[in-house]
């Protein structure tokens, strides 16, 4: 008996929108460094004085992901063109209790957060006489109870419409599918009720599909930027990081990434300088080996990759360039980011592996080496992949 054919991979459900263009929001209760951070991320002046609700509307920009490979890749093609991957990044203005029924500026600000896919905390640990704490002291774990406590009530909110809108339309059509979808309402008001988030439940494929209808606040994964002062921060201590350790993997865990934005605008500001101006010995020198410590590329690449997003390569002496895809895109799909025409007329993709390349130095060399290989439509493309598209004739109105 022949054996039986080996089934494809089932195509993993993603929380939140489809597609490449997602989009990291900044938030967290006023005068904790999120609009330092901002400035920081994306060489951006947003408005970052020491009052509540500075930053009323959101400040948007798309800022480079740093990678290594990208760069070596412009060294060995030489391109007239050089496209490197990009994140957006959101400002959002300063969250306080209360928000979720109107407290501060709390709706709009709530509403700026739906908007995003992904959200940085940025949580305070620096004490500042001259940074006032809109709750009077320092305590995170405290901070991130209010903003979690601001967006499951927003959640509960929006859940209570849907439900509303779906009783409705049973009551007309008794549509089995709203009851399967009003179903898996219920068991989010569940988690609500117990004050977890959307996407810290246990759930099927089928029901991450009914939720991606609705796009919970609580459904988005979170990254949490842990702002030091600048002498906690190069000593790695701080009397509150255990705490917020605790509480995020109480909470259903995330990166936490301790960095200071005090620090970290001091080597931003030394890398400023104009050439010939000197530097005074008491400031941080882009040189000096703490400022190799900067976070700032590791907030980007690993609010980039929260987001499940890899980047492919297309790379020649013309351009070369990023792709941002969804993890767990196929060969088609990939080429579509290109053109809609690479999707359609997709024959086969070539596949170069970019560590084969710099070990072998040269194209030829990797195809020498049988490291060059033809991937059909099955091919799962992976992060860092150099490829180049076969695409077929597109029939007219095809």
């Amino acid at each position: 008996m022949p054996p039986k054919k080996e089934e494809a991979p089932k195509k993993k459900v993603y929380f939140g929108r489809p597609g490449n263009s997602l989009k990291m929001g900044i938030v967290g209760l006023p005068n904790v460094g999120k609009s330092t951070t901002f400035n920081l991320l994306t060489k951006m002046s947003v408005p970052a004085e020491n009052y509540p609700f500075c930053t009323i509307d959101p400040h948007i920009a798309k800022v480079y992901v740093p990678d290594q490979r990208f760069n070596k890749l412009c060294e060995m093609y030489k391109p007239k063109s050089e496209v490197a991957a990009t994140l957006t990044v959101t400002d959002i203005a300063g969250l306080v209790k209360g928000a979720s029924e109107g407290q501060g500026l709390g709706n709009e600000f709530l509403s700026h957060i739906q908007a995003v896919d992904g959200i940085y905390q940025v949580v305070r640990l620096f004490e500042s006489e001259e940074i006032t704490h809109v709750e009077g002291d320092i305590n995170p774990v405290r901070d991130l109870e209010i903003i979690s406590t601001e967006l499951i009530a927003k959640d509960k909110q929006i859940l209570e419409t849907r439900l509303a809108d779906l009783n409705k339309v049973i009551g007309r059509s008794n549509d089995k599918a709203s009851k399967d979808e009003r179903e898996v309402l219920l068991k989010v008001q569940g988690l609500l009720e117990e004050g977890k988030w959307v996407r810290w439940g246990d759930w099927t494929d089928i029901e991450i599909e009914f939720l991606n209808k609705h796009l919970f606040i609580t459904s988005k994964p979170s990254v949490y930027l842990v702002n030091l002062s600048k002498g906690d921060f190069l000593a790695k201590k701080n009397k509150f990081l255990p705490k917020v350790q605790e509480w995020v993997t109480k909470n259903g865990g995330g990166a936490i990434i301790p960095y200071s934005a005090e620090f970290e605008l001091e080597v931003f500001n030394a890398q400023q300088r104009p050439p010939g101006e000197e530097v005074k010995s008491d400031e941080v020198k882009p040189t000096i080996p703490d400022a190799d410590r900067s976070m700032i590329d590791r907030i980007i690449r690993t609010g980039y990759k929260c987001l499940d997003l890899i980047y492919f390569f297309t790379a020649g002496e013309d351009e070369v360039r990023c792709w941002t895809i969804r993890e767990g895109t196929k060969g088609p799909g990939a080429g579509g980011v290109i053109h809609t025409d690479f999707e359609r007329g997709f024959i086969c993709v070539e596949v170069m592996k970019y560590d084969d390349l710099v070990a072998y130095g040269t194209e030829a060399e990797v195809k020498a080496n049988g490291k060059y290989r033809q991937q059909g439509k099955e091919y799962v493309v992976e992060d860092g992949d150099i490829l180049y598209f076969k695409v077929g004739a597109i029939k007219k109105g095809k």
